[in-house]
């Protein structure tokens, strides 16, 4: 990708959102990432470009793989990582975001990654540290690097975005996970539709620019990829869905389901699953059409590219 001298690719400071980054910015972070899936197959996956900083991984929200991922990426760059499992500390006890912030500003960190259950907080701790910020998650509102691992393998998977039909199915209402993708997919070309139960859709859904069903099998008819989103039942504080066994039997991504998608369709989950809830085990692990592993893999290639762009400036690196 070709740029203005002096004009930089990814102008931002921090990684906070998808929504309000312009179509090209999208795409110069995906082409980043292409360096570090290749990287990742060879036998020595290390680089040093980071050597000498610390990357601070402050998850004050419960993770597994999203940690484990920004991890890994970390230190194949070759940065000092810590992980803060904050939602056992003292760091959770009553403290305040601006505590949080100046507590972690405090420790000189070269960049921090964050994951928190309220939306809008990791902004509110940007605002206040000296260094880069990459959003691992907040409540409901985004999760950007999800987005772009999604978007980066359907783009190796299908060779583009544009004009693919993409079913987004499941807990809408609940997915940071959605609303990312919401933003990335129709920035880059493709119709997007939010498939749900009544009582799982945004009343206000279309404001994405996404077109919503509340019929399964009317919102997988065509479709080239289907995304299938996990049951939040952790952030529902009512009876949205009748019960789990029901849920599977008019939301669940079955095989006879599927056969109203296109017969190349891609099936994906941000994970983790729950199998025989919205995803039954023969879907989930089709070789031919599942690409939930390959998620996985293109995860550490998009934190890795993240990372990188983001401290360029702290290197003095003018890539």
């Amino acid at each position: 990708m070709t740029n203005q001298p002096g004009v930089p690719s990814f102008p931002h400071r921090h990684l906070l959102a998808i929504e309000g980054l312009q179509p090209s910015e999208i795409t110069f972070l995906l082409d980043e990432a292409e360096q570090w899936v290749d990287a990742g197959r060879r036998a020595r996956k290390h680089d040093d470009r980071l050597q000498g900083l610390t990357q601070i991984n402050a998850f004050f929200e419960n993770s597994t793989r999203t940690l484990l991922s920004f991890e890994i990426a970390g230190k194949r760059l070759g940065a000092d990582v810590v992980n803060l499992a904050a939602g056992a500390s003292s760091l959770k006890k009553g403290e305040t975001l601006l505590d949080t912030a100046l507590t972690l500003n405090a420790m000189r960190p070269d960049v921090i990654v964050i994951r928190h259950e309220s939306s809008g907080a990791v902004a509110l701790i940007a605002e206040k540290v000296d260094c880069p910020v990459l959003n691992a998650g907040d409540g409901r509102h985004e999760h950007p690097t999800q987005a772009l691992l999604d978007a980066l393998t359907i783009r190796r998977r299908k060779g583009g975005l544009e004009g693919l039909r993409v079913a987004i199915c499941g807990d809408i209402l609940h997915s940071r996970v959605a609303r990312s993708n919401f933003h990335l997919l129709t920035a880059l070309g493709a119709e997007i539709r939010a498939v749900a139960p009544p009582t799982l859709m945004p009343f206000d859904v279309e404001r994405f620019g996404v077109t919503p069903f509340t019929d399964m099998d009317a919102g997988l008819e065509g479709a080239d990829v289907v995304m299938m989103l996990r049951l939040q039942l952790e952030r529902m504080d009512g009876a949205y869905v009748p019960s789990t066994r029901e849920y599977f039997r008019t939301f669940g991504l079955t095989r006879s389901r599927l056969a109203a998608a296109k017969p190349d369709v891609l099936v994906m989950h941000p994970g983790p699953m729950n199998r025989g809830v919205e995803i039954d085990s023969a879907v989930a692990d089709d070789i031919q059409r599942s690409a939930i592993a390959e998620q996985v893999e293109m995860g550490v290639a998009v934190r890795m590219a993240c990372l990188d762009v983001l401290t360029r400036e702290r290197r003095g690196d003018s890539r």
